[in-house]
């Protein structure tokens, strides 16, 4: 990760060589995956539940970002925000994220994701937005862990072990309001700040 010249490649973070400031990009990736991470011992004291396993064949497609807690990586989005999961021949599970942009444009990024180990849930993953020569790198993963599922896979919540980011998640742009208020609930239960809870809003019909 060191460079002799003390420059750094171009267009390692994101493929779209219209962004700016690449390397300041590569550095607030960064400290995302460190802020979604959670030491082992904090885990261990106030574990989050998850769902006891997820068939990634029906979680994939994409998915409209219903709410979430306020977050430094998606501090530009002003709506739009939608997510979309696929299946890689490797394994890993390709994570496209993309929202609108105050200006009318709109900001996106590739990512993959995995189940942390193979002798827990499948449910408990973590996912890198960095570049794959990078994703060595322990702290580069964030945690995303799926709490909650429809039965049908309508919606799903996701958050982190350290309670800090919460993202609920739906397959269409809308979710009933009698819903969206149990889901508030359970996850203050669960010792998140759902009063700093925001509503995402879709110009998708």
């Amino acid at each position: 990760m060191n460079h002799s010249d003390g420059e750094t490649p171009k267009g390692v973070c994101l493929p779209d060589v219209k962004m700016r400031n690449l390397f300041l990009q590569c550095v607030a990736l960064i400290v995302l995956a460190a802020g979604l991470a959670l030491p082992a011992a904090a885990m261990a004291a106030d574990p989050l539940p998850v769902v006891e396993s997820v068939d990634f064949e029906r979680y994939a497609g994409k998915w409209y970002e219903i709410a979430r807690l306020p977050n430094f990586f998606q501090r530009k989005c002003v709506g739009d925000v939608s997510a979309e999961y696929s299946l890689r021949e490797d394994g890993l599970i390709r994570v496209y994220n993309q929202c609108a942009l105050k200006n009318g444009g709109a900001d996106s990024v590739d990512g993959v994701a995995r189940p942390i180990d193979t002798t827990g849930p499948n449910s408990r993953l973590e996912v890198s937005f960095l570049p794959r020569w990078l994703r060595w790198v322990p702290f580069t993963w964030g945690a995303y862990w799926v709490m909650e599922l429809g039965a049908d896979y309508e919606y799903a919540v996701v958050g982190t072990p350290n309670r800090g980011y919460l993202w609920i998640l739906a397959r269409k742009p809308e979710m009933d309001d009698a819903l969206y208020a149990q889901i508030l609930e359970r996850v203050r239960a669960l010792g998140f700040d759902a009063g700093a809870v925001v509503r995402t809003m879709h110009t998708t019909p």
